[in-house]
C-alpha cells in the first residue's frame, strides 16, 4: 500500500536543513533523506549509490527497508554494467520495472542474482549536469504488468531524486562532499512508539505466558529475542541464540531453505510458514510474520503432514515464494558456463546435456530464427517427429515456440489441457504433460525460442518463471555471441584457406601432402603459408613460413608475401637470393611485422636439396633407413628486420625413400615444453610412422599433436617424400 501524506506534513524523518558541521551529520542527513523518499513513495524498500570517486563506478552506500547483503550484488557497480542502477545514471534515465517476469527479460543476471518478488524504480540523482548517484526504490511485483499494489508514482521518485541532488550538489559546494563510504550501511527503523521499561517487561512476559515459542529476527537476520519456550523448541538457550542468526548457531538449521525462508519473507513483506525437522525426530511449525524492522517467528510442535501443524486456522504463504538458494547457485554455474560458450553447438551441447537435468525436464528443444524461419538447432528427448512440424515453420506460425518470439513473453502449460486451449491443433505426446515455451531475444531482436517438456504435470510456480525466464535471456545472449562467432570463423577460415594453395601440383618423383588448421580457439585469421612450386621437369620449389600476428593484416601482408616467394621460386631462384630479395621487399614495404620462412630448392636429377631459413624452425629428415632426425641449418634473420641480412644455405642429399617435413610452430610450441625437445619429440614421430604414403602420414603427425596437448596457434604442415627406385 502506499503511504500517504497530508498537506504540509513532514514525516519525523523527512528532510531537514543540511549541516556541514561533520561527516556523520552529512551521511545522517543522507539517511533522513532516503528514509522520506521510502515513506514518501509507500515503497517496501530503497537504497541510494553514490558515484565513486574515479567517476566510473557506483558504490552502494545505504539501504532503508532491506539490509545491504540483499544488493550485494550491486554494492560495486560500473557505469558500463548492464544493471539498472548503472543504466539509469549512465543514460540519465528513470528504469521502472513493473514486474519480476519484465526484471528477468531486460536484466537477466540481476534478476538471478536477486531472485525475489519485486518491481523496481532506478532513478539518476543528478543536479544540472552533474551527476552523483542513483535511488532505487522496491516493492512487491505484481502478476501483470503495468504497476503493483504499491506503485510509487514517477513524479514521487523524481522529487525524491531532486532533494537527494541538491543535498549532495550543497554539500560539494561548500567543500564537504559526500563520498561512498568503505562499506555499505542498513538504516535501522525507528520504533513506531518510545516504551517504558515496565511495559516492555509486562510484553515480555506477556509472550513467555504463550505455549508457542516466539523470536523475532532483525534486518540482519539476528535473534533480537528469544523466549524461553522457543530457546527450548530451537535446542538452545536465549544467552547463546541472541544476537546470532539461526543458520549459523543452530547446527540443523545450516540448510539453505531456512535462510532462504527469512530471505523471502522480508522481500515480500507477506507472511509465510514452513515445517522443518529437528533431529533426531521433532517437527516444528514456523510461522513468519515480517515489517520494514524484522521478522516475528511464531514456532510450535508439529507433525510432518502439513495438516497436523499447530498454528491459527491461516497462515498464507508469500506470493512469490524465493528461489531455493541452491537453485540459485545451479543457475549461477550455468551461467557461468554460457558465458565460456563458443560456438553454436557449445550452447546447444550446454542446454541439452546440463540445463535440462538442473531443471528436472524430460525433454528440450532448441530452435533459432533464420531468415524468417524456425530451424531446431539441438534436441535431447524430444520425438523428432513433432520437431519436424517446427523445423522449417515461418515466424508468423501460431505455434507456441514461435509465438513466443512475437509477443517476447514466454508461456507455461502445467497440463496439455491448458495447452490444448491455448493451441488447439497440439497433438497429446507420450509422457508429456507440462511445457515451458521460452523467447529467445537479446538487443530486442528474436533469436530463438527453448522449449522445456516435464513427464508429470507441472505449476510452474513464480519463482521458477522468473528463473526460467532469466535463462531464456543469458541463452539468447550465449547463442548470439556463438552465432556471431561461427559467422566470423566461418569467414575467418574461407578467406585463409583462399589465400593458401588449392592442391599441390604432381611432379614425378615427389609424394607431397599438406594441412592446414586454425587454432583450436579464436577467430582470427592466421599468417601461416607453404607452397610447392614445379620450376621445371627436374627441379621444385617448397617453403612455408608465419607471418607476426593473427589478424586481417597478417593475412593481408601473407597474401602479398607467398606469391613475392612463389615468382623467385618459380624464376629457379637459389634460397639464400630469393629470401634476400624478398626480405628487402618486405623492409621497404615498412609493415611493422615480422616473417619467418624456409624454402627449399630441389634437385631431383642430382638428388640433392639446398636450404635456407629465415628464423623459422627447422626441417625434420626422415632417411631411407627410417632414422629421423632435426637439420642443424645456419641461420638467418626474420624476413622484414635488416634490408641487407645474409641468409646462408646448406646442401643435403635426398636419396630415395627420404622424407623432408617442414611445418609452423603451431605444431611443436606447447606450454611448459621445451622447444627442442618439442622437435625432437616430432622426429621421434616422423620415424615411428614407418613408410606409409604422405596424405596419411601426414594424417597421423596431426592427429597426434592434437591428442598430446592443446594447441593455441594455426598449424602447417608440408611433408615431401622422394619416391624410391623401380
Amino acid at each position: 500500500m502506499c503511504a500517504k501524506r497530508e498537506d504540509g506534513a513532514v514525516p519525523p524523518y523527512g528532510p531537514r536543513p543540511s549541516s556541514p558541521a561533520s561527516g556523520s551529520i552529512r551521511r545522517a542527513e543522507l539517511d533522513r533523506l532516503l528514509e522520506f523518499a521510502v515513506h514518501d513513495t509507500g515503497v517496501l524498500a530503497g537504497a541510494v549509490f553514490l558515484l565513486a570517486p574515479d567517476g566510473q563506478a557506483l558504490w552502494l552506500e545505504v539501504t532503508a527497508g532491506l539490509p545491504a547483503e540483499f544488493l550485494s550484488p550491486w554494492s560495486r557497480v560500473a557505469l558500463s554494467s548492464p544493471v539498472p542502477v548503472a543504466e539509469a545514471l549512465h543514460r540519465r534515465r528513470l528504469v521502472w520495472l513493473s514486474d519480476p517476469e519484465e526484471f528477468a527479460r531486460r536484466y537477466p543476471r540481476t534478476a538471478i542474482a536477486l531472485p525475489y518478488h519485486w518491481a523496481a524504480a532506478v532513478a539518476p540523482i543528478v543536479t544540472g549536469t552533474r551527476a552523483w548517484g542513483s535511488l532505487l526504490l522496491l516493492w512487491p511485483g505484481s502478476d501483470t504488468a503495468g504497476g503493483g499494489a504499491a506503485d510509487p508514482g514517477p513524479d514521487r521518485v523524481a522529487a525524491a531524486c531532486r532533494r537527494l541532488g541538491r543535498f549532495l550538489r550543497d554539500a560539494a559546494d561548500t567543500g564537504h562532499a559526500v563520498r561512498p563510504g568503505p562499506a555499505p550501511r542498513t538504516l535501522p527503523r525507528p520504533p513506531a512508539r518510545r516504551r517504558l521499561p515496565a511495559e516492555a517487561l509486562a510484553a515480555a512476559d506477556l509472550v513467555e505466558r504463550f505455549p508457542e515459542g516466539s523470536c523475532s529476527l532483525d534486518l540482519e537476520g539476528r535473534f533480537t529475542y528469544v523466549s524461553a519456550s522457543a530457546a527450548l523448541l530451537l535446542g538452545g538457550s536465549v544467552p547463546d541464540l541472541t544476537g546470532t542468526r539461526p543458520w549459523q548457531s543452530l547446527p540443523w538449521c545450516t540448510d539453505s531453505a531456512f535462510e532462504d525462508r527469512y530471505r523471502g519473507a522480508l522481500a515480500s513483506r507477506s507472511p509465510a510458514s514452513f515445517t522443518a525437522e529437528r533431529p533426531p525426530d521433532q517437527w516444528l511449525a514456523f510461522e513468519l510474520y515480517p515489517d520494514g524492522s524484522g521478522v516475528s517467528v511464531r514456532i510450535s510442535p508439529t507433525g510432518p503432514s502439513p495438516s497436523a501443524r499447530a498454528g491459527p486456522a491461516r497462515t498464507e504463504t508469500f506470493l512469490g515464494e524465493p528461489i531455493p538458494l541452491g537453485e540459485v547457485y545451479q543457475v549461477l554455474h550455468l551461467a557461468a558456463a554460457l558465458s565460456e560458450a563458443v560456438g553454436v553447438r557449445d550452447v546447444v551441447d550446454l542446454v541439452t546435456e546440463e540445463i535440462l537435468p538442473a531443471f528436472g525436464a524430460r525433454t528440450v528443444a532448441l530452435l533459432a530464427a533464420e531468415d524468417g524461419r524456425m530451424r531446431v538447432i539441438g534436441r535431447r528427448g524430444y520425438n523428432p517427429e513433432i520437431l519436424e512440424y517446427f523445423d522449417g515453420a515461418p515466424l508468423t506460425c501460431p505455434a507456441p515456440p514461435v509465438r513466443v518470439l512475437a509477443t517476447g513473453r514466454p508461456s507455461f502449460f502445467a497440463t496439455f489441457e491448458e495447452l490444448s486451449r491455448a493451441y488447439p491443433p497440439a497433438v497429446r505426446q507420450k509422457d508429456v504433460y507440462a511445457w515451458a515455451f521460452l523467447p529467445l531475444i537479446t538487443s530486442g531482436r528474436p533469436v530463438g525460442s527453448c522449449v522445456f517438456a516435464f513427464d508429470h504435470p507441472h505449476p510452474f510456480p513464480e519463482q521458477e518463471r522468473v528463473v526460467f525466464t532469466a535463462l531464456a535471456g543469458l541463452i539468447a545472449q550465449a547463442l548470439e555471441r556463438a552465432r556471431l562467432y561461427d559467422c566470423s570463423k566461418e569467414l575467418a577460415q574461407t578467406l585463409q584457406a583462399a589465400l593458401l594453395p588449392d592442391s599441390l601440383p604432381d611432379i614425378p618423383g615427389l609424394d607431397a601432402a599438406a594441412r592446414y588448421l586454425p587454432a583450436a580457439r579464436g577467430m582470427d585469421i592466421g599468417g601461416d603459408f607453404y607452397d610447392l612450386v614445379r620450376v621445371d621437369e627436374t627441379t621444385a620449389a617448397v617453403f612455408i613460413g608465419d607471418v607476426q600476428g593473427h589478424n586481417v593484416t597478417a593475412a593481408a601482408l601473407m597474401g602479398r608475401i607467398r606469391p613475392a616467394i612463389r615468382s623467385h621460386a618459380a624464376a629457379g631462384a637459389a634460397p639464400a637470393q630469393a629470401l634476400s630479395q624478398v626480405n628487402r621487399q618486405l623492409v621497404d614495404l615498412d609493415q611493422g611485422r615480422f616473417v619467418s620462412c624456409l624454402y627449399a630448392h630441389l634437385d631431383l636429377a642430382h638428388r640433392r636439396a639446398v636450404l635456407a631459413t629465415a628464423g623459422h624452425p627447422p626441417p625434420i629428415l626422415r632417411h631411407p633407413d627410417g632414422q629421423a632426425e632435426v637439420l642443424p641449418l645456419p641461420p638467418g634473420l626474420l624476413l622484414g628486420i635488416d634490408p641487407d641480412a645474409d641468409y646462408p644455405s646448406a646442401e643435403i642429399p635426398l636419396p630415395p625413400g627420404t622424407v623432408l617435413a617442414l611445418y609452423t610452430d603451431g605444431l611443436v610450441e606447447t606450454p611448459g615444453v621445451d622447444l627442442d625437445d618439442a622437435m625432437s619429440g616430432l622426429a621421434v614421430q616422423l620415424a615411428r610412422a614407418r613408410h606409409q604414403p604422405m596424405e596419411q602420414l601426414a594424417t597421423a603427425l596431426i592427429d597426434h599433436a592434437r591428442r598430446t596437448a592443446p594447441r593455441t596457434d594455426d598449424i602447417a604442415l608440408l611433408l615431401i617424400g622422394l619416391a624410391t627406385a623401380g
